[in-house]
């Protein structure tokens, strides 16, 4: 079986962010199938042109490259004409793959989604859409999208696109229910979550080289991971180390980045804060070590309400790494860490309550481990990718041969 993949953000090993695709497509290959991903040739985080081969194998996986304009950071109307030009580019580079068996298109943005209804018409295949975030609520929720007309032009495309998947794969409980409220067949709806290779991280690693270098030896860690933009409300993690500047044992770790990395940037200076280091990005494989060094790991998100419905990739790294979890992260994602007594939950936003459950976990180390101790068990036991590549293996495989049938 061929399985061709659309997705301008697909990342592997050796890339920093998420990599539930490279995970998945490597079980794939793996199991003798064939896989071929279309991607951008834009880096995500920092909006630069990728340099390397166009069309190369990454562990036995095609990944082609096609184009996309970069300007995605500089407004939300650029970003929309990047997405725009990855759709039509990506529907061109998809058609010259050899023959395939099913299209999967993942979203956000809905914009590729779009590329692999066209390429699965066009060559008569069956289309599973994945949706990793809801598209355009989130931009809705946001502020970002606002015009009435274009507001109304998404929800049309995201109607249309999703009723015509032969298949729709969720990756959060929530998402599922918001897709039968609007009238989609539950045999029409997958839900496979994120997740993490448990095998990836050892909660003995103690970070050191990663301590060793921003010299922080000695110090009480807290560490965040992941794109640093507009929905991850870092600016409330930097207010939260403000609270805590009299603790000189004390350091926040911000290991990643994103559009809003200037202005986070700008926010410690202004604020003369000294226990606050930005690392810039980081590759999956260097993961291990840099939540070895943490003593706490901590996740942000605004507080708006799409945002209780998601599954945030992050979560289960930290769990997997064995850590204790200060989480401003409301819903779906707080039940997960409240059922496996894996962390302590902050009301979003509250940059007062993450400083006090930041202090409150240095003050009982004891508890703090048995927090990540039970945190690594339960991820490992309900949410470990390897069980979830094959889960999704057996989807796919069901679809191409339904369709052959």
């Amino acid at each position: 079986m061929h399985i061709l993949l659309i997705h301008q953000v697909f990342l592997t090993a050796e890339q920093a962010g998420g990599t539930r695709h490279y995970e998945f497509a490597r079980h794939c290959v793996e199991n003798g199938h064939q896989v071929t991903v279309v991607t951008s040739d834009v880096d995500y985080l920092t909006a630069k042109q990728i340099e390397g081969p166009r069309d190369e194998c990454i562990d036995a996986i095609r990944v082609r490259r096609a184009h996309m304009i970069s300007r995605i950071h500089r407004s939300f109307v650029w970003r929309i004409i990047a997405f725009l030009s990855f759709m039509l580019s990506s529907v061109a580079v998809a058609l010259k793959a050899d023959e395939i068996d099913i299209v999967m298109g993942t979203s956000p943005p809905l914009f590729q989604v779009a590329s692999a209804w066209v390429v699965a018409r066009i060559r008569r295949k069956p289309l599973l859409v994945e949706i990793r975030d809801l598209w355009p609520d989130f931009a809705i929720d946001m502020g970002v999208l606002k015009n009435p007309v274009l507001i109304w032009l998404a929800r049309r495309l995201e109607r249309f696109l999703y009723g015509r998947a032969d298949h729709i794969l969720v990756n959060s409980p929530a998402y599922r229910d918001y897709l039968l409220e609007r009238g989609l067949p539950a045999e029409r709806i997958s839900f496979i979550p994120n997740g993490v290779d448990p095998a990836m991280f050892d909660p003995a690693d103690n970070g050191r080289a990663i301590r060793e270098e921003f010299g922080i030896e000695g110090k009480f860690v807290a560490v965040y991971t992941g794109a640093i933009g507009p929905a991850n409300d870092i600016p409330t993690l930097v207010r939260a180390a403000e609270h805590l500047q009299g603790d000189d044992d004390i350091r926040l770790l911000i290991v990643g980045d994103g559009k809003a990395r200037p202005e986070v940037e700008r926010l410690i200076a202004a604020k003369g804060l000294t226990n606050v280091i930005l690392t810039g990005p980081r590759p999956k494989s260097q993961m291990q070590q840099v939540l070895g060094a943490a003593d706490v790991c901590v996740a942000t998100l605004l507080p708006i309400p799409m945002f209780a419905m998601t599954y945030p990739n992050k979560i289960f790294d930290y769990l997997a790494a064995g850590r204790p979890i200060v989480l401003g992260i409301d819903g779906v994602v707080r039940e997960v860490v409240e059922d496996a007594n894996a962390g302590v939950f902050a009301r979003p936003g509250d940059d007062a309550a993450i400083a006090e459950a930041i202090a409150g976990l240095k003050a009982d180390p004891r508890a703090a481990n048995e927090m990540g101790l039970r945190g690594r068990q339960y991820v490992t036991r309900y949410f470990n990718r390897r069980q979830h590549a094959a889960e999704f293996l057996t989807l796919v495989v069901l679809l191409a041969e339904r369709a052959d049938g």
